[in-house]
């Protein structure tokens, strides 16, 4: 049988090397040495959880958290089936944590011993399914084999499997799982064209979803949206994630992510009145800013124009969103824009701005301001001139007689033009100068 969708073999191997892609408040650390890297990783459960300690361990630069993310990792791989995941951690500790926290050949071999003969059951049960041709027992086998091969790090055959029981889906609900299934392993795959494909034909169903599905489908959407740099898109899937989600998507996203990924993305690409609509009086997503106050409070710094206090929050949370899977490519495009948008919204009242009192609230020197404020005036995105002798931002705003004027000549014309047509009209009407049908023949 053909599979849709084949996946990169080196994109499975880059996973599985862990390199791929009821809460309680969590405030952002100030710097990678302070990050609680614990109460980080108890958000998430299953392969998500690996793959973002080991992506702390990689990116942190600090010996102390990257050791007990590497330590972390190593026991909860214990408690798994994975040997490859637990090769590549030990190596990666290379001694550092003791005896205990090197290779166990023994426990591997025994795992694999196990594995191979649960393959080989799994297997020989879906064969005597497709003699007898029971689609259910099919569905159901290729599903027990994609877990099977899932649990053992092997993400590629796990995908095939999982695609494979769409033939022999005849419900909704089969549906709905086959899909849940595949965009879970494209998401820790990288492959994110494949989650937004399924989280489509999943909502296509004519069954009405579980508020709980409807809630993952949005998260899963919004990661795809992110990853492919199409925040508002992103933005707007984020806060319409309904707040069933809780810690019910652990093994991809936690609600905490959801609010930061949603707030930074809408500050980049959200106009005001989206800001205070979708994101501001958003009851729903309001539960998951209050997740994160840091993240509530420069939503409401950046629309009350509080621009110095915004930005301070952004620079406390970066090290934390460089720390993270998802977000960690796309934190300096989002900043740079969230900062440019703050610049501009700060122009835009003024007919002149002083350039010292601004580099002031935007916490930067004058030299660096003046490249910006050049930059978006070249990208049309400020309609203003700088006077870098005074140091002065001069507003160029349109001619409003002129404007006046035209407007008041497009409306004489236009007026002229339909009295014409009118005047026409009556003419026509008083001399009785019309067209009649002809009648049919029969």
């Amino acid at each position: 049988m053909d599979v849709e969708g084949e996946v990169p073999a080196a994109a499975a191997e880059a996973v599985a090397n862990g390199l791929g892609g009821g809460a309680e408040p969590s405030p952002a650390p100030v710097s990678a040495d302070q990050l609680d890297v614990e109460a980080y990783a108890a958000q998430y459960s299953g392969r998500t959880r690996l793959s973002r300690l080991l992506f702390i361990a990689e990116r942190c630069g600090v010996e102390a958290v990257e050791l007990e993310a590497l330590r972390m990792a190593y026991d909860e791989i214990r408690r798994g089936e994975d040997t490859m995941f637990h090769r590549d951690v030990a190596q990666k500790i290379n001694g550092r944590l003791g005896a205990r926290y090197g290779f166990d050949q023994a426990w591997a071999d025994s795992v694999n011993r196990r594995a191979e003969q649960r393959k080989e059951k799994l297997e020989s049960e879906l064969n005597g399914y497709r003699t007898n041709l029971i689609k259910e027992s099919i569905r159901m086998g290729y599903n027990d084999i994609g877990d099977f091969f899932y649990a053992h790090g092997h993400l590629s055959d796990a995908f095939k499997s999982y695609i494979r029981t769409r033939d022999y889906c005849t419900t909704s609900k089969h549906i709905v799982q086959m899909c849940m299934n595949v965009i879970l392993v494209s998401i820790e795959l990288g492959q994110f064209p494949h989650v937004s494909n399924y989280v489509s034909k999943a909502e296509q169903t004519p069954d009405n979803l579980d508020p709980i599905i409807v809630a993952k489908l949005k998260a899963a959407a919004g990661l795809a949206y992110l990853a492919t740099k199409k925040y508002k898109l992103a933005a707007r899937k984020f806060v319409e994630t309904g707040h069933e989600l809780g810690n019910n998507y652990s093994e991809v996203i936690a609600p905490q992510d959801v609010a930061v990924y949603g707030a930074l993305c809408a500050l980049a690409s959200f106009d005001r009145s989206d800001l205070k609509s979708k994101v501001i009086d958003n009851n729903n997503f309001r539960n998951f800013l209050e997740l994160v106050p840091e993240v509530r409070e420069l939503v409401n710094d950046f629309y009350s124009s509080r621009y110095g206090s915004c930005l301070e929050h952004l620079e406390k949370l970066k090290p934390n969103l460089l720390l993270d899977i998802h977000l960690h490519d796309h934190v300096e495009t989002l900043y740079m824009d969230i900062r440019h948008k703050a610049i501009i919204q700060y122009t835009l009242p003024f007919i002149s701005v002083d350039l010292n009192t601004m580099a002031t609230a935007f916490m930067t020197s004058v030299c660096m301001l003046e490249k910006e404020l050049a930059a978006l005036i070249r990208e049309n995105k400020i309609q203003a001139r700088i006077d870098s002798h005074n140091k002065i931002l001069y507003a160029r705003h349109a001619d409003q007689r002129n404007t006046t004027f035209q407007r008041v000549l497009q409306t004489g014309n236009e007026f002229e033009r339909d009295v014409k047509s009118l005047l026409l009209r009556a003419n026509l009407i008083k001399h009785d100068f019309n067209q009649r049908a002809g009648q049919r023949k029969m």
